[in-house]
């Protein structure tokens, strides 16, 4: 930012010394940035206000307001005759108030959405009240944002400076509004960095953020694109749910000059603002861990209804976590790949985001979160995983990471998959803002990138060890992220006894209840008492015993199996010696407290791994079969994919030798004895 831009943003920022008593510091925004709008769009009309008025006293036709538009030579007006010369002409507060009213009520439809998403009336009447209304409008009275003063380029800095500034001021609650601009900036250098030619040669380019907070990531795509390729026209769409931050977002974009119209309001996934479109690039930095409950019903729709027509076929993520739901989103929105007259190749997308370490492997085989993992890495959607520092946010001091994921991987790249581990690459901030106490500085950026160009310029070569790529890099194939997980069952083994627990279980058995009526359930109970105590080895000498005391006491011993298994559950006892049940001849009954699975990795045997790592250990277990709920077939594993990130790069520490702990332990013992020493003298 130039020096002038500089002290326009810090003379707008000391408006906050006004402010300081009647507002906390985290509320100044609520009046400094919607009053910077207002005034921008005041000097910046001045020109053809005139214009304006003149051809709304005159025009009578329909579609008024494309006719205004037209007389102002921009995409907002306004038809009051109020400027911010006349507001404050007065300094009565109320009339203070009626003429900022009226000035507001004046401005076209676009502008007009912008101010109530700020809520800025409420504020009007709040500054009204603490008598500083007509303190704050000659100050901005006094301040010449005009073009000839600050072009659009230069006036977005201001504002995103102050975004920046209110931010920093509201720590605790930023992290819901703001991305960190290191962050936000190495994302998007990760982003389009290997895009370079595209860029230079694209005329135009869409880029979509879905959850776009206050618009940093979008700006910082823009900016970086116009430093390619000055000459293209960048259009930036996005959605975002709080009010605030589409209000601060779309005011933003109205300062630049871009399109504000292309940033709606709302939830992404069922309120799409942009259902239908695509986008060459996309990117997202979504609520950690939020919860989706509120558009359950909606979302479970289009996933039941639609399919892979929609945008949710891969799967649904549990219900405490709605980060894939946003992917889903943005692949659905991916431009298919081309190729063009002259073989090259167009089309297609790139698209990054930000997730915390659930994504990776949250879910086993067959779940929501595995099968959407599968469907992005069988399809080769996924390029790259870029681990980072912990405590890099405002409101979160978990680790994070970004996914680079595109349907146009360079030859060298299908389905291959890069690592990297950027975790190290951080620098102490000298002042901690909430949970944010590291930061990425350029250095360190420019090192990470660095990384990432290496990488993608690999030829196929296994693990990549015939490359100048560092120890932090790693060049996956994508099938070491699958694999089978088996279900290991082991026979259910029973001895079979006769206790006071037993005849608890049996009284309480809905079974037996249903079997014999109230009644007999007390009987059987009774009946039973004279063999408490008693133990038997095999069900069948049991059963006998426990038949000929039954009919001894009159209690009948119902035919079927439900009753049966009933008593069977409350007579049995686990036993490692115990005799085996069976589901039918020759089939063992599996017991349940002993089910275990084991993951095979995607390539593998699923026999040989069972012979070499299971069968040595427990003879008599085997793998279990069941019925795909999906394909409708019997199968003896289900496919999952997980991604252990920190796995791939752990380093082996070994532990210090015994004679230098034992030396340490020794030294502080001598030091306790010494200090112990002093204090009894």
């Amino acid at each position: 930012m130039s020096d002038k831009n500089q002290e326009l943003a810090d003379f707008i920022w000391s408006v906050a010394d006004l402010l300081r008593g009647d507002y906390k510091r985290s509320e100044y925004g609520k009046v400094i940035l919607p009053m910077t709008v207002l005034r921008r769009m005041d000097c910046v009309m001045s020109d053809t206000r005139e214009d304006v008025w003149a051809r709304e006293a005159s025009y009578a036709g329909v579609n008024k307001d494309a006719v205004l538009r037209a007389a102002a030579g921009r995409k907002f007006y306004n038809t009051s005759k109020q400027t911010f010369a006349t507001i404050g002409a007065d300094p009565d507060t109320q009339k203070v108030e009626k003429n900022l009213k009226d000035y507001i009520d004046g401005f076209s439809a676009e502008a007009t959405e912008i101010l109530d998403s700020y809520a800025f009336h409420l504020q009007i009447e709040r500054l009204a009240k603490a008598d500083l209304l007509y303190l704050v409008v000659q100050k901005f009275r006094d301040i010449d944002l005009s073009l000839k003063v600050v072009d659009n380029h230069n006036m977005g800095f201001i504002f995103e400076e102050l975004i920046r500034k209110f931010a920093d001021a509201s720590n605790e609650t930023a992290g819901e509004h703001f991305t960190p601009r290191e962050v936000i900036e190495l994302m998007v250098e990760l982003l389009l960095a290997p895009d370079d030619d595209r860029l230079q040669g694209a005329p135009v380019i869409d880029i979509l953020d879905p959850a776009c907070g206050t618009g940093g990531m979008l700006s910082a795509a823009e900016h970086h694109i116009k430093e390619r390729s000055p000459g293209a026209r960048v259009n930036l769409y996005g959605q975002e749910l709080n009010a605030e931050s589409y209000a601060i977002c779309r005011s933003d974009m109205l300062l630049k000059g871009q399109d504000a119209s292309l940033i709606h309001f709302g939830n992404s996934f069922t309120q799409d603002g942009h259902e239908g479109e695509e986008f060459s690039y996309m990117l997202a930095n979504p609520p950690f861990g939020v919860e989706w409950k509120k558009v359950e019903k909606q979302i479970k729709e289009e996933y039941e209804d639609q399919g892979h027509g929609g945008r949710f076929g891969a799967g649904l993520p549990r219900i405490n976590d709605g980060s894939f739901l946003f992917l889903q989103h943005m692949i659905a929105k991916m431009k298919q790949p081309k190729i063009g007259e002259n073989g090259e190749e167009t089309g297609g997308s790139r698209l990054a985001i930000v997730f915390n370490g659930s994504p990776l492997f949250t879910g086993g085989a067959g779940s929501g979160e595995s099968e959407i993992r599968r469907w992005i890495i069988e399809n080769d959607y996924l390029e790259a995983i870029v681990g980072l520092p912990d405590q890099l946010f405002y409101n979160t001091g978990i680790s994070t990471y970004f996914w680079i994921v595109t349907n146009r991987k360079p030859k060298n790249l299908k389905n291959r998959i890069i690592l990297i581990d950027a975790r190290d690459q951080w620098s102490k901030m000298r002042r901690s803002l909430s949970n944010k106490r590291k930061e990425i500085v350029e250095d360190q950026r420019k090192e990470i990138c660095r990384w990432y160009e290496e990488a993608r310029r690999l030829t196929r070569s296994g693990d990549g060890s015939e490359h100048s790529v560092p120890d932090k890099v790693k060049i996956m194939d994508a099938d070491d992220f699958g694999y089978k997980r088996i279900t290991i069952d082991r026979p259910l083994k029973l001895r079979f006894e006769i206790t006071e627990d037993t005849l608890d279980a049996l009284r309480v058995s809905k079974v037996v209840e249903r079997e014999l009526g109230a009644g007999g359930v007390e009987k059987l109970a009774d009946a039973l008492k004279p063999l408490i105590g008693s133990r038997w080895d095999k069900k069948a000498e049991a059963w006998d015993a426990l038949r000929a005391v039954l009919a001894e006491g009159g209690v009948p011993w119902p035919g079927g199996k439900p009753f049966d298994k009933a008593m069977r559950d409350a007579v049995g006892v686990p036993d490692p010696e115990g005799e085996v049940q069976y589901v039918k001849k020759g089939q063992p009954e599996h017991d349940p407290d002993l089910r275990d699975y084991e993951n095979v990795p995607r390539r593998g045997d699923i026999d040989a791994y069972f012979a070499r790592e299971v069968k040595p250990y427990v003879d008599d277990a085997w793998i279990a079969e069941f019925k795909d709920p999906k394909i409708q077939e019997t199968v003896r594993y289900r496919v999952g994919y997980e991604i252990p990130f920190t796995r791939h790069f752990y380093v082996y520490q070994p532990p210090r030798p015994l004679a230098e702990i034992d030396a340490e332990l020794k030294s502080l013992e001598a030091e306790i004895q010494k200090l112990l020493g002093e204090v009894a003298g």
